[in-house]
Formats: structure tokens, sequence, C-alpha cells
């Protein structure tokens, strides 16, 4: 298996450090054990090209002694094993009896970090990632535990959507037309994104929800058209139903008036 890329920081510097995967083992002394791992709430982790991203691994930590702490935490691919994601060895447990507690292990993401976090293509980081962990007990008793939990990593998207013209007479067409873009993360800026089924939904006027009337396949650098027959006012707008490396995205609606 590939090494693997490893982001520290510390102190807000940051240093990479080169590790090698290695197959899903668990080991250590005594009797602690993790016995459930939750990360982010249980959503994916989205990530774009420059906001920095901070996100929870909630670490559900037994031992007869009681728990003392995390000691190491790693996240990664699941696939390639390349990660761009730092924990800053800060973490706090909070106790829920005698033997159990909590141990929150808050990681970050800096989009400027990625382009050197893989040497092909950093947007293959993108999709299932994996948690390891090592814990401790108050009587010493020590666990290094590889997978103990999976979520997704994706590339962040973005959507529009435009009527024209945005007043037409009942029973007249109207076009509606849309992008829909997503992340690179090597070159840090967003491309249309082809190929990709994407939803158009209409809300009427005064109307609770919204109903998709066709789905839509991305053309030329992301572009969606589409002409519709009108029959009443409402909200028209886009819907991307995301992939296993992209996130899904609802466009903001576009308002169609009749004459």
């Amino acid at each position: 298996m590939r090494g693997r890329t490893a982001w520290a920081a510390a102190g807000g510097a940051v240093a990479l450090v080169v590790t090698t995967a290695t197959g899903a083992h668990a080991e250590g002394r005594g009797d602690v054990r993790v016995v459930k791992t939750v990360v982010n709430g249980g959503g994916n982790v989205i990530v774009g090209t420059s906001k920095t991203i901070r996100y929870p691994i909630d670490i559900t930590v037994k031992d007869n002694s009681g728990v003392k702490k995390l000691t190491d935490v790693l996240t990664f691919n699941k696939t390639n094993a390349y990660t761009f994601a730092a924990w800053d060895s800060d973490s706090s447990c909070t106790k829920k009896s005698s033997t159990t507690s909590v141990c929150r292990a808050t990681i970050t993401i800096v989009p400027a970090w990625i382009p050197d976090s893989d040497d092909i293509d950093s947007n293959r980081v993108a999709g299932v990632w994996r948690v390891d962990a090592t814990v401790k007990a108050n009587d010493g008793d020590y666990w290094i535990c590889d997978h103990i939990a999976e979520y997704k990593v994706k590339r962040a998207a973005r959507l529009t959507t435009v009527i024209a013209p945005e007043k037409v007479a009942k029973g007249a067409k109207a076009t509606i037309t849309g992008k829909l873009s997503r992340a690179n993360w090597e070159d840090l800026n967003y491309h249309g994104f082809t190929g990709q089924q994407v939803k158009l939904q209409f809300r009427k006027k005064g109307a609770a929800h919204y109903s998709t009337v066709r789905t839509v396949t991305t053309g030329d650098a992301g572009k969606l058209s589409t002409k519709v027959t009108v029959a009443s006012a409402g909200s028209w707008r886009w819907y991307f139903p995301g992939t296993t490396t992209t996130s899904l995205k609802v466009s903001a609606a576009d308002v169609l008036n009749l004459k």
C-alpha cells in the first residue's frame, strides 16, 4: 500500500509527516476499548477551495479504571491512504460513567494544504475515509485501534439557476438554465462538472414543497438548459443529489411570474 501523507499542526505551524499505512488491526494492553465512533455528527465533510473546515470525531471509550485520553488520531482515504486532515493533539473526554467517557478530537482541513497531499491528483483523496486512534485508560492500559469508523470527505459543489424571461403568459415557454461546478483540489478553483444528472424542481406560488419536473444531464462545462411550458407562477431550482466524492447541492431558486 502507498504511504500516506499526514499533516500535524502544532502551535499554528504545520508539519508534514509521512507514515506507512498498515492493514487493519487492534492491539495494546489491558481491557480499554473503543465502543463507538461518530464523525462530524454522522454527516459528510464538505471541503471547498478556501474555507478552513473543522469537524469533530467523538470516540466512546471504556475501561474498568476509567478513561484518561486519546493519544493519537489519524484519518485518511480508505482506498489510497492519503490525507490532508490534521489533528492538533488536543482532545477532551466527557465522563459518562465510572468506566466510560466520550473523547472528542477536532480535525482541521485547510484547502491550501490539499495540492501537496497527493503526488498524482489531489482530487482522488475525496471519497470514503477511515479513522484510526490510540486510547489510554487511567490504569495505564492502552489500545491501538485501526478502522474504527468510516465517513465521506467530498468536494464542494456549486449550482445556479436562471430563468428567461422571468414573466410570461400562461401556456408560454420559458428557458431555465444553470451550471453545476465543483471544487478542484489541484488548482483550488471551481470547474464545470459534466455528465451529471440534475433534477429540475418547481414549487407553485403559495405551495410548501418542491416537486421534480424532469432530470437533465449537464453538458459542456457543467451547463444545464431546458424549456418548460408555464402553467402557473412559482419558483424553479436545480437539485444535484451528489456522488461519493462530490457534495449534494441545491441552487437558489429563481421566481417566474405570469403576465
